[in-house]
């Protein structure tokens, strides 16, 4: 079996602040070893489960959260951006039998999450897709559908992972944290790290492909950024179009062509 593993680090136990998030923050050194506590949690329960190969991508920030030395031999690592459209998922495809969320977030514009955002909180107030907030969780489990991959597996905060549940009937969830406001409040890590791992095992022992779901034909995208600017700036991206002041639209049948334009105009 061979499963693919996305790792971020605003839905670990123990991230509250943005200095927690950074290279050289307080705190920082604290949440990426949680981070890779929590992954190799997951990890553990995927191998339990019969995976000959994980293949992890360190999907927050900079890409180099996770301690590779403490990887175990049948982990391979991702790390680093080439900024393709894949990004979150870079190094996913139709090869992989289930796809793994580890510490993700509410989206851009919810509550749930101390530090919810999508993509990039610095650029975006919200993404919307047919209508709906779109999170990360949202806009790469889909990508992971896209491939035929389903999604077996998510962890984060608890507003997350209810809504996660509404995308995929087959998702196993565990909520690590329930944050009001900016206030985080976490289960500790040993507790998170026990049930990620019971949780990972459980995922993948069900009809992998049963949990498939189906995509929607069409997608209709709503960019709102927090500057007028760069929302004009980004308009001019083939098939978008510039709806408000700080608004662009776009429209596609074709999930990765969504994800193209993220690439193009978020970053």
């Amino acid at each position: 079996m061979n499963v693919f593993l996305s790792a971020d680090l605003e839905g670990t136990a123990f991230a509250v602040t943005r200095e927690s998030l950074r290279p050289g923050g307080h705190d920082y050194e604290r949440s990426r070893q949680e981070m890779t506590l929590e992954v190799l949690a997951a990890a553990e329960g995927a191998r339990a489960a019969g995976a000959d190969r994980v293949v992890v991508r360190d999907a927050h920030g900079p890409g180099i959260n996770l301690y590779p030395e403490q990887m175990p031999d049948y982990v391979e690592l991702i790390r680093g951006w080439s900024y393709e459209p894949r990004m979150m998922v870079e190094g996913l495809d139709e090869h992989f039998d289930a796809a793994l969320f580890v510490g993700y977030h509410s989206a851009a514009g919810q509550e749930g999450n101390a530090l919810s955002h999508t993509i990039s909180g610095a650029a975006l107030h919200s993404i919307r897709v047919n209508g709906q907030p779109a999170s990360e969780f949202l806009i790469y489990s889909w990508l992971a559908a896209y491939y035929g991959v389903p999604s077996v597996l998510l962890t984060g905060d608890r507003a997350l992972c209810e809504a996660g549940k509404a995308l995929h009937p087959a998702l196993v969830t565990v909520p690590v944290r329930n944050d009001v406001g900016g206030r985080a409040q976490s289960l500790s890590s040993p507790a998170a790290c026990r049930l990620i791992r019971a949780a990972a095992e459980q995922a993948l022992r069900q009809d992998l492909q049963a949990a498939r779901i189906s995509l929607p034909e069409h997608f209709q995208v709503q960019l709102c950024y927090k500057d007028h600017a760069m929302a004009y700036r980004k308009s001019f991206y083939p098939g978008a179009a510039w709806a408000d002041p700080c608004t662009i639209v776009f429209e596609s049948d074709d999930w990765y062509e969504v994800n193209r334009f993220f690439a193009f105009t978020i970053l």
